[in-house]
């Protein structure tokens, strides 16, 4: 009883003061996993159990891949796989994130250069942006990885933004200085001050993935979306969307503005290798080149005529609706030798 009630009070004091929380069995659960990830978590760094996975990261107009997002995954030996939920936190209270959080940008620097055509986007706590330390490991990293500075994405969250702002600012334009990129992640899940859009320096506004799964379901959803995007819009940011996982999101997210976009429709996080194959996958050698687009008219039309041509028939033809294989094509973009009409 009286184990069961300490546990009752820590979870109390974490949800706040004037809380009330009754003993329940999943907090003794949570503690214990909780323990076993204290015991095991050095251990797993030492005996390198923990892997750097990533999720391609696509383009919204034509779903080409464009980028990848580190992301760091443990599979225990005997207890299978633990959630980066479960031991970040933990990870973070014992102090361990700086060692991770250095394995995990090295690492994915390294395999960067097996995709030199994406970019890498790699999440930093804020504990490891808070360390003024943090520029001399980018700086390190990228050094002995020798990727282009250009092709790194720092993804940081807003809660960095709130304690000591100005210092924050700071430690941004150092991580510029190097030539990186910096993304706000999850925007729109915590608080979301615009302020901060106008004070910091950044190059990218991730969407937090409730709004997407609100999509279809909620008019809300699609409307604040679009709000972000034309905000994003308006301060020069681009905007990427996490947590696409339907064909109707794909495409309410692309009529929205969104630039790319992540999500388990796309692929789910996978080793380098992985990766790899679905890189190949996408890029098929060989193939043939496409056959040409069809013309949108519904009665066909004549080969685009120059702008001569066009008075010419105009003159022969005052009625302006013409019809017919006389009917100029409305889509110059694919106009001959494209145009198949």
């Amino acid at each position: 009883v009286s184990r069961r009630t300490e546990l009752a009070l820590r979870a109390a004091a974490a949800k706040g003061p004037g809380t009330l929380v009754a003993f329940d069995p999943a907090i003794d659960k949570l503690s214990a996993e909780q323990r076993l990830i204290h015991r095991e978590l050095p251990r797993a760094i030492t005996a390198h159990e923990l892997e750097v996975h990533y999720q391609p990261i696509v383009s919204a107009g034509g779903a080409a891949f464009v980028g990848v997002e580190a992301l760091l995954r443990w599979t225990h030996v005997t207890h299978g796989s633990i959630s980066p939920a479960a031991f970040i936190p933990v990870a973070e209270q014992m102090g361990l994130m700086d060692t991770l959080g250095a394995f995990v940008l090295r690492k994915a620097l390294q395999d960067a250069k097996r995709w030199p055509d994406l970019y890498v986007a790699v999440n930093l706590s804020p504990l490891q942006v808070r360390d003024r330390g943090i520029i001399d490991v980018v700086r390190a990293a990228l050094a002995e990885s020798g990727v282009s500075p250009s092709r790194l994405m720092l993804e940081i969250t807003e809660g960095v933004l709130i304690d000591n702002p100005d210092e924050m600012i700071r430690r941004i334009e150092d991580l510029h200085a190097l030539g990186v990129r910096i993304a706000l992640d999850d925007f729109g899940s915590g608080y979301s001050n615009l302020s901060y859009l106008q004070r910091f320096p950044l190059d990218k506004l991730k969407i937090d993935k409730g709004f997407v799964s609100a999509l279809g379901q909620s008019g809300n959803g699609g409307v604040i979306i679009q709000a972000i995007v034309a905000l994003g819009r308006a301060l020069g940011l681009s905007i990427t969307v996490e947590g696409v996982e339907t064909e109707q999101q794909r495409v309410l997210l692309r009529l929205a503005g969104c630039d790319e976009m992540q999500g388990f429709l796309f692929a789910r996080p996978a080793s380098a290798k992985a990766i790899d194959r679905l890189i190949k996958q996408s890029k098929p050698s060989g193939a043939s080149p496409a056959p040409p687009r069809a013309c949108p008219a519904p009665t066909g039309c004549a080969p685009r005529r120059s702008r001569a041509g066009r008075r010419a028939l105009h003159a022969r033809r005052p009625d302006s609706r013409r019809r017919g294989r006389d009917r100029p094509c409305p889509r110059p973009d694919i106009a001959p030798p494209r145009c198949s009409c």
